[in-house]
C-alpha cells in the first residue's frame, strides 16, 4: 500500500461533537476525508461540513513567522528568540508596574485545540494573571451557573435511548451537540413508539421531524417552558418518588408552578394551548425523556431563566440517572474555565461563572480610567473581534490596551490589532484534542495524532508557553534536571518524584503543565510531547473515578491503573473508552450541599413569577424585525474555515426572510437589502423562505470575514454578524448576548 492510500485516525474539529474522521494526506494535503468506523463514539459517522478540512490546514492566511507591530501600524517579522524575549519582557513589565491580574487571558482553544489552553496555566501563574474568558461566556455560562445551583455538575442526554427527544433553540442536524445526530434523529423519528418535541421560533430541519413541533415567537420561550412546567404540576404528571428521594423543596415550588396562567403563557408565546399541554403530557407519560437546549434560548432574553426551567422539565418528571434521561458522566480533565463562582470582575464587579469574565462585559473592564480596568490582554486560539458581540467596540477596546499578545494559525481579525503575533502550528501538525468529549455510560476520549510536521516558522502551543515560562524566570534547567532523569528511568520512578517534587516545590507546581511538558514530554516520540499533560489528568481520573476506569477494562492500581489509561491513550489515536458507568452513580456525583438536586434558585424564582406582569413588547417602528445573527446552517462552521471557498452553496450567507416580510420590504429572492441595527448597517442578499414568521429573519454564523482575494487584495464575503449586535444587550445574570434577538430594520436596496 502506498503512502498516499494508508488511513490516519483523527477527528473533526468543526464542532464540540469532534467526530472520528480517516484522512489520506498527501504532499502536506488532506486529500480524501471518510467518518471513521473504528471510532467507538461516532462509529464511522460524520456530517458534510469536515469535508472541506483542508481548506483549514492549507489557505492563504496561514502564519509562518513571529510578527511585531511596527510604528507605522503595519507588521514586521522576528525570530522566535526576539519575539519571546520582547513578549516575556513587555508582560512583565506590566506585572511590575500594575500587578498581574490586570493581564487578562482571552481563548483556549475553539472546538478541538484545547491543550494549548491548558498550557497557558502555566504562563498565566507565572505572570500572577488572575481573570479569564473565552467563548463559552457568551454562550453557556448561564446554563453552567444553574447547573452548578441545581446538581453540582453537567448531566449530558442519552438520545439513542430515550423514548422522548425534546431539543429546545437547537437544531441538531446541523448543530449536533451529540453523537451521530442524524443517525438518531432518523431513528427516533420514523419510530412511532418515540417522540421527538422541538421548540424554535424557526421551522428547523430537526423540527420537521418532530411530533411535537412549537414554534415559538421569537423571545419568549420562558413564557411556553413555565406553561409547560404548569401543566405537569396541574395535572400531577411529575414524580412525586422521585422528588421525595432526590429532592427536598418541591413544596416551596408546587404553589409557584400551580399558578402558572398555561393559557396565556402559551398565548403569549404564540402557541396554541393545546399544543403546549399535548407536548408536556408527552414529557410526563414517557418511560425516559433527554433534552438537550442550545444557544436559540441561550442567546435571547430571560436566557438564564430558560435555562432553569429546562431542567426542572426533566427533574420534575424523574428523568434522571436512569437509560434514555440525563445523567453525569466522567471528565478526563477539566472544561477550559472551570472555577469559583463567587468572585466578580474587577471593575464592573459582573458574575464570574466557571472562572469565565463574561464576554460582553470586556469592554467595560478596559475602556475607562478605573484603576483596575486591563491593561493587556493574551488571545489564544480566540478572535474576538468578530466573534463577540459589537465589533466596532470590541477593536477600541484592544487598541486601549498597552500590549495585545495573540497566539494562533491565522491572521485573523483580532490578530490585526495586536502588538506581537505569535504563529502556533495547525491543530493536525501537533498532538491535540478536547475535552469536550463524553458520552454515558461509556466515555470515548481521543487524542489526535499529528499528520504533518509543523509549518516551518510556527510552534506549539505547549512550547510556546514553556519557551514564555523560561524567559519569566518561572523555571531553568537545574530545576527539572531531577525530573528529567526520572522520567528517562520510567514511568514508576517517574511518577514518585513527580508527586514529591511538586509537593516541596509550590513554584514547580503553579507551572506543573510545563514542568510535564519539558520532563516527561521529552521522553514521548516526536510531535507528541504536547501529551505529556495528559499523564496527570488520567492520573487524577484513574484516582477519583478507579471502578469506572475499569469497568472500560483497563487494568492496574494507583499510579499503575493512570499509566495503563495514558498509555491506551497514545495506543489508539482512533479513540478509546476510558470509562464504564452504571446509571445509579449519576446520584452519586451531584455535588450540593446535601447530595440532593436543588430545585429553588430563588434569584431565578422571582424571575418566573415577574413573568406574570411583564409587559408585552409593543411594536418598535424604528426596528421592526427580530435578527437571529449567527444562526448555523449546512453550509457555515466555525470561522477556523477562514477561506470563502469552502462554502459552495450560498456563497455570501443570505439574510432569511418569510414571503410576508418579503412583500413588504418589497424584495424578492437574490435582491439586496440593508439591515441596520442600533449598532451599525450593511447590506447582503435575501433568501425567502416560509420557515420563518413575520417579523423574524436570520443571518449565518461564520462569514464576514477579511480574507486575500484573487486580486492580491483583501476582501469580506457575507455579513459579520457582530458588527450590527450590541454588547449592553445581555442577560442580567450571566452577561451571555442576545445574539438570537436584534431588533432589526430592513430596507430594499435600489
Amino acid at each position: 500500500m502506498s503512502k498516499e492510500t494508508v488511513w490516519h485516525s483523527t477527528n473533526c474539529i468543526l464542532c464540540s461533537t469532534n467526530c472520528g474522521l480517516q484522512v489520506q494526506i498527501q504532499e502536506g494535503h488532506l486529500v480524501k476525508i471518510r467518518g471513521d468506523k473504528s471510532n467507538p463514539r461516532s462509529r464511522g459517522y460524520t456530517c458534510e461540513k469536515p469535508a472541506q478540512l483542508d481548506r483549514y490546514q492549507n489557505h492563504a492566511d496561514r502564519l509562518t513567522s513571529p510578527l511585531r507591530r511596527r510604528p507605522d501600524g503595519g507588521f514586521e517579522e522576528i525570530d522566535w528568540d526576539t519575539a519571546i524575549t520582547e513578549v516575556s519582557a513587555k508582560l512583565h513589565e506590566i506585572r511590575q508596574k500594575h500587578g498581574g491580574e490586570k493581564i487578562m487571558y482571552y481563548g483556549g482553544g475553539g472546538q478541538g485545540n484545547h491543550l494549548g489552553g491548558a498550557y497557558s496555566s502555566a504562563t498565566r501563574r507565572a505572570l500572577g494573571m488572575r481573570y479569564q474568558s473565552n467563548a463559552l461566556a457568551q454562550e453557556k455560562t448561564g446554563e453552567f451557573w444553574v447547573e452548578r445551583q441545581m446538581f453540582g455538575a453537567r448531566p449530558e442526554p442519552d438520545f439513542e435511548n430515550a423514548e422522548v427527544a425534546v431539543f429546545i433553540g437547537k437544531n441538531p442536524w446541523h448543530s449536533h451537540g451529540f453523537e451521530r445526530a442524524r443517525v438518531t434523529l432518523r431513528e427516533i423519528s420514523k419510530d412511532p413508539q418515540r417522540s421527538m418535541i422541538v421548540i424554535d421560533p424557526r421551522r428547523t430541519e430537526t423540527a420537521d421531524l418532530a411530533d411535537h413541533f412549537l414554534q415559538v415567537r421569537p423571545g419568549t420561550d420562558a413564557f411556553l417552558l413555565a406553561a409547560m412546567l404548569g401543566v405537569l404540576v396541574q395535572e400531577d404528571l411529575i414524580d412525586h418518588d422521585f422528588l421525595d428521594r432526590h429532592t427536598s423543596t418541591f413544596r416551596d415550588l408546587q404553589p409557584i408552578l400551580q399558578e402558572v396562567d398555561v393559557a396565556g403563557y402559551s398565548q403569549r408565546a404564540g402557541v396554541d394551548p393545546e399544543q403546549t399541554r399535548a407536548a408536556a403530557r408527552r414529557m410526563g407519560r414517557a418511560a425516559s425523556v433527554a433534552v438537550l437546549e442550545d444557544l436559540g434560548i441561550e442567546m435571547a432574553p430571560h436566557s438564564t431563566l430558560n435555562s432553569y426551567l429546562e431542567k426542572l422539565l426533566y427533574v420534575l418528571t424523574g428523568h434522571f440517572g436512569r437509560p434514555g434521561t440525563m445523567n453525569v458522566g466522567t471528565h478526563m480533565g477539566k472544561l477550559i474555565g472551570t472555577g469559583s463562582d463567587n468572585r466578580r470582575s474587577p471593575v464592573g464587579g459582573h458574575r464570574i461563572i466557571t472562572g469565565l469574565i463574561p464576554c460582553n462585559v470586556i469592554p467595560d473592564e478596559i475602556l475607562t480610567d478605573h484603576p483596575n480596568r486591563f491593561r493587556a490582554m493574551i488571545i489564544e486560539s480566540g478572535n474576538p473581534v468578530h466573534s463577540l458581540a459589537d465589533s466596532p467596540r470590541m477593536r477600541e477596546t484592544l487598541d486601549a490596551l498597552e500590549c495585545v499578545v495573540v497566539i494562533d494559525v491565522a491572521m485573523t481579525e483580532t490578530a490585526r490589532h495586536a502588538d506581537y503575533i505569535l504563529p502556533a502550528a495547525s491543530q493536525y501538525e501537533k498532538t491535540e484534542t478536547t475535552f469536550f468529549g463524553g458520552g454515558f455510560p461509556e466515555h470515548v476520549f481521543q487524542l489526535r495524532q499529528p499528520l504533518f510536521d509543523s509549518m516551518p516558522g510556527t510552534l506549539t502551543e505547549p512550547e510556546i508557553h514553556s519557551r514564555l515560562c523560561r524567559a519569566l524566570g518561572a523555571y531553568t534547567d537545574a530545576d527539572l534536571a531531577e525530573l528529567k532523569a526520572a522520567a528517562q528511568a520510567g514511568p514508576e520512578l517517574f511518577a514518585m518524584a513527580f508527586s514529591r517534587i511538586l509537593a516541596e516545590r509550590p513554584d514547580l507546581a503553579a507551572i506543573m503543565p510545563v514542568v510535564l511538558y519539558e520532563t516527561l514530554g521529552r521522553t514521548l516520540p516526536a510531535g507528541q510531547e504536547g501529551a505529556a499533560l495528559l499523564w496527570a489528568a488520567s492520573q487524577q481520573l484513574a484516582a477519583s473515578e478507579e471502578e469506572a476506569v475499569r469497568q472500560a477494562g483497563l487494568e492496574g492500581t494507583g499510579a499503575a491503573l493512570g499509566q495503563t489509561l495514558f498509555d491506551a491513550l497514545l495506543e489508539h489515536p482512533e479513540g478509546v473508552v476510558i470509562s464504564k458507568d452504571l446509571h445509579a452513580v449519576s446520584f452519586e456525583r451531584i455535588q450540593t450541599e446535601d447530595g440532593r438536586i436543588q430545585l429553588l434558585i430563588p434569584e431565578l424564582l422571582e424571575e418566573l413569577q415577574a413573568l406574570a406582569t411583564e409587559p408585552t413588547p409593543g411594536r418598535d417602528d424604528t426596528f421592526p424585525f427580530i435578527l437571529a445573527a449567527g444562526e448555523r446552517r449546512s453550509n457555515t462552521a466555525n470561522t477556523i474555515y477562514r477561506d470563502p471557498d469552502w462554502r459552495r452553496k450560498d456563497p455570501n450567507g443570505a439574510l432569511r426572510i418569510s414571503p410576508q416580510d418579503a412583500e413588504r420590504v418589497g424584495v424578492t429572492a437574490g435582491g439586496r437589502v440593508r439591515i441596520s441595527t442600533k449598532r451599525g448597517a450593511l447590506e447582503t442578499v435575501v433568501e425567502i423562505t416560509d420557515t420563518l414568521q413575520e417579523g423574524h429573519i436570520t443571518l449565518p454564523n461564520g462569514l464576514g470575514l477579511d480574507f486575500p482575494d484573487k486580486n492580491g487584495g483583501r476582501s469580506v464575503r457575507g455579513v459579520p454578524p457582530n458588527e450590527l449586535t450590541s454588547s449592553e444587550d445581555r442577560d442580567p445574570w450571566a452577561g451571555t448576548p442576545w445574539h438570537k434577538h436584534v431588533r432589526a430594520q430592513l430596507e430594499a436596496c435600489d
